[in-house]
């Protein structure tokens, strides 16, 4: 209580005071950049995936650019271990996606190095995709995919960097069949790093679909 009244939870848009649950105030909310993506349909993150791997559906939560709200969100939850971010994002999901037809038997997360993993202590999509999960009931696998490369944080990357082949990132732990998958991954920027982990996934599998779900995307 002392800490919260010494160094209140502030807003990263206008720095107003507010609820420690809180990312940003309700007037900032109108700043965020949201895609407004319908997640049965076509819509840019779909149409860019599928130029690269065989996809279901596809849906972004925001846009993603250098200097916005929505780049210091995502940096927030990140880099400066502010991991509860994620449930927020999570919610802001759950407002804009109805599962009526066709849905996910399973949530899979991108994996980050066991390197990254130690330095961090989290993984920045658990919270999102555990909070995802229990208000669709549908169940949720961290360790479907294990990333097996260790690679320097994509914010210090620029795009040409993250087109370098990246192949053999990821390593599937299980064998699984039967399956829709929803895999869920931070921001989306060359698709390479979803397409690996697709590709991984499909490649080892049987009668397996695929969709993918992002928290932001920059293309």
């Amino acid at each position: 209580m002392l800490l919260d009244f010494l160094f209140p939870n502030r807003c990263l848009h206008c720095n107003k005071i507010i609820d420690k649950n809180e990312v940003i105030c309700e007037l900032c909310l109108d700043k965020v950049n949201f895609s407004h993506h319908q997640y049965y349909e076509n819509n840019a993150i779909k149409e860019h995936a599928k130029i690269r791997i065989p996809i279901e559906n596809a849906f972004a939560l925001m846009y993603f650019q250098d200097e916005s709200l929505v780049q210091k969100i995502i940096h927030q939850l990140k880099y400066h271990h502010r991991e509860k971010i994620g449930k927020t994002l999570a919610q802001w999901t759950i407002e804009r996606i109805e599962f009526n037809q066709n849905k996910p038997d399973l949530i899979v997360t991108i994996p980050i190095h066991s390197k990254k993993l130690k330095l961090r202590g989290y993984n920045q999509l658990h919270l999102f995709a555990n909070e995802l999960s229990e208000n669709y009931n549908i169940p949720v696998n961290h360790n479907l995919l294990k990333r097996t490369v260790h690679m320097q944080a994509q914010a210090t990357r620029n795009k040409d960097q993250r087109l370098k082949n990246t192949k053999n990132v990821f390593q599937l732990t299980e064998n699984i069949q039967n399956m829709h998958i929803l895999l869920i991954d931070d921001v989306y920027t060359t698709g390479k790093t979803l397409s690996n982990a697709v590709w991984e996934i499909l490649n080892k599998s049987k009668d397996v679909k695929i969709s993918i779900l992002v928290m932001a995307m920059d293309i």
